[in-house]
């Protein structure tokens, strides 16, 4: 009888820890606009009412000691910090996905999108930039974005990391800044444009309502000739001015074709 026993109370706390370990860190919540995947479970949170960071826009490197990369964003400003533990059988990019397609939903810009071996070494991700040694692995399983929230709250930024370890297990890191000063004009990266435009087959600029804008037509006319072989077209208030421009900045006037699909400002469309 109390070798029973003693059976029944191991397979109780058998049956209880995953739920015990599944317990979210103590004072932790999620973020009002990214979804958690079903199962996560949140491993790491912190919140500083007054930090400096520095997010890179672009593939991140160290050289002599010192971590290099093409542009970045500083700010400083309210951060919360979220790990997310997810579950057996989820990958990162799932999780990565989700947060992606939510914040798009509420018309966050996008600013720096990575993946892989792009986005430089995962080790530096983790340690240097994030500050989590949990979201080290393989440098092929990681995804980086760093959005800009649409107005009213255009001092918010939310940065997204994902990766799956060696263990199998994957994380998704959850990043919010609230600046404390006007972050200015942030405008994307070409390859950024480009990834987003494959990915989610649209571009929308709704604040490009006026004639075309030399630093917009620069970056996207950049951005555009990343692949010489996509058909485009383009549509909004000024969309037959625009299509003028980027011809004459180089991109391939049998490319760009003219939609009267009503857009607020400029709407790209990958015709496939």
């Amino acid at each position: 009888m109390k070798l029973t026993n003693r059976l029944i109370g191991v397979l109780g706390l058998s049956c209880l820890s995953p739920l015990l370990w599944a317990a979210d860190v103590p004072g932790s919540q999620d973020l009002q606009d990214v979804p958690r995947l079903a199962d996560a479970h949140i491993v790491d949170y912190t919140v500083k009412p007054d930090a400096e960071r520095i997010y890179p826009m672009g593939p991140i490197r160290k050289i002599s000691g010192r971590l290099r990369f093409d542009g970045q964003v500083d700010a400083r400003g309210e951060t919360t910090a979220i790990t997310y533990e997810l579950p057996a059988g989820h990958s990162a990019t799932e999780a990565f996905t989700a947060a992606r397609e939510a914040l798009q939903a509420k018309d966050a810009e996008l600013l720096f999108w990575c993946q892989a071996r792009d986005c430089g070494e995962s080790s530096l991700w983790a340690n240097e930039v994030l500050g989590n040694a949990k979201l080290v692995g393989s440098d092929e399983q990681q995804s980086y974005l760093l959005l800009r929230m649409a107005a009213p709250e255009r001092n918010r930024l939310v940065a997204l990391y994902a990766i799956n370890r060696g263990s199998r297990k994957g994380y998704l890191h959850v990043e919010q800044l609230v600046a404390t000063t006007d972050l200015g004009t942030l405008l994307p990266t070409p390859a950024t444009l480009q990834r987003q435009l494959k990915t989610t087959y649209a571009l929308d600029f709704p604040t490009l309502t006026q004639a075309p804008d030399a630093p917009w037509l620069e970056l996207i006319s950049r951005a555009l000739k990343l692949d010489t072989t996509a058909r485009l077209s383009l549509s909004g208030v000024n969309a037959a001015a625009w299509r003028e421009a980027l011809i004459k900045s180089g991109v391939r006037a049998s490319r760009l074709e003219l939609s009267d699909t009503p857009a607020p400002g400029l709407h790209i469309e990958l015709l496939r």
